[in-house]
C-alpha cells in the first residue's frame, strides 16, 4: 500500500511578526487562541524536514539530493524503524548554517511535531513522551500556558542568535485546522544574504561539547 506523504503546512504570521513579507500570510487577530494553553517556542533557523518509517523529504515532497541533508538522512535510518506506519516526524535540519551560526546545539535534528496515521498532530505532552523514547531534541520552550498576548507579544528575543518564536496549542489538531493551531514571530530582515544558503558552500552548525 502506497504511503501517503503531505508537505508540512505554512506557518502564518502573528499580527505583531517584525520579518514578514509580501509573500507571507499575517493574522488580523488572535483570538482563535483565547483560552487555550500554548506552548512557545524558538523558531530555528534550518531547513524543515520531514520523515516517515521509509521516506524523508524537506517541505518539498520530492526533496533532491544535497550535502546539507547527508546527516539528517542517516539520522533518520537510525530511528525510522521506530516510526509507526503512516505516522510522520516533522522537525528541523539544522546542520548547515543558513543565516544564524549555531555554536552550541544538542543536536542537528529538533522535533516539533508528530502526526498519526488520521493526519492528526498529537498533543505536546504525546510528542514529548515519543522524543525522550528516541532521544530526540525539542526546541527550546520560552512560555507554556493559558494565551496570554500582552505576555507572548512582549517575549524578548536576541535576534542575532535567534529567528523568532513559535506558537502552538498544547492540544492535538487535525491538518487541515493547522493554521488555527500555529503561528509565527520573525525576526525584522531575517535573511541577511542575497544568495540562498544552498547554492553556496555549505558551513556546519556546530555542536555542543559533551
Amino acid at each position: 500500500m502506497k504511503m501517503n506523504k503531505f508537505k508540512y503546512p505554512r506557518t502564518l504570521h502573528l499580527p505583531w511578526s517584525a520579518g514578514y513579507t509580501n509573500d507571507d500570510i499575517v493574522l488580523q487577530n488572535t483570538s482563535h487562541f483565547v483560552g487555550k494553553e500554548v506552548l512557545v517556542t524558538e523558531k530555528l533557523d534550518g531547513e524543515n524536514t520531514t520523515m516517515y518509517t521509509d521516506y524523508i523529504h524537506a517541505r518539498s515532497l520530492d526533496s533532491r539530493s544535497h550535502i546539507s541533508r547527508e546527516w539528517v538522512k542517516k539520522f533518520h535510518a537510525s530511528i525510522c524503524y521506530s516510526i509507526p506506519p503512516d505516522w510522520r516526524f516533522c522537525g528541523e535540519n539544522v546542520y548547515a548554517t543558513h543565516s544564524i551560526a549555531y555554536e552550541n546545539l544538542d543536536s542537528y535534528f529538533y522535533l516539533f511535531s508528530i502526526w498519526n496515521e488520521e493526519n492528526i498532530c498529537l498533543n505536546w505532552s504525546q510528542t514529548k513522551e515519543w522524543a525522550e523514547l528516541l532521544d530526540l531534541k525539542t526546541p527550546n520552550v520560552f512560555y507554556q500556558g493559558i494565551w496570554n498576548e500582552n505576555i507572548i507579544s512582549k517575549i524578548s528575543l536576541d535576534t542575532t542568535s535567534c529567528e523568532g518564536y513559535v506558537v502552538r496549542t498544547t492540544e492535538s489538531f487535525s491538518y487541515d485546522s493547522f493554521n488555527q493551531h500555529v503561528a509565527k514571530w520573525v525576526r525584522k530582515g531575517h535573511v541577511m544574504t542575497n544568495d540562498h544558503w544552498m547554492h553556496k558552500e555549505i558551513t556546519p552548525n556546530r555542536l555542543a561539547k559533551r
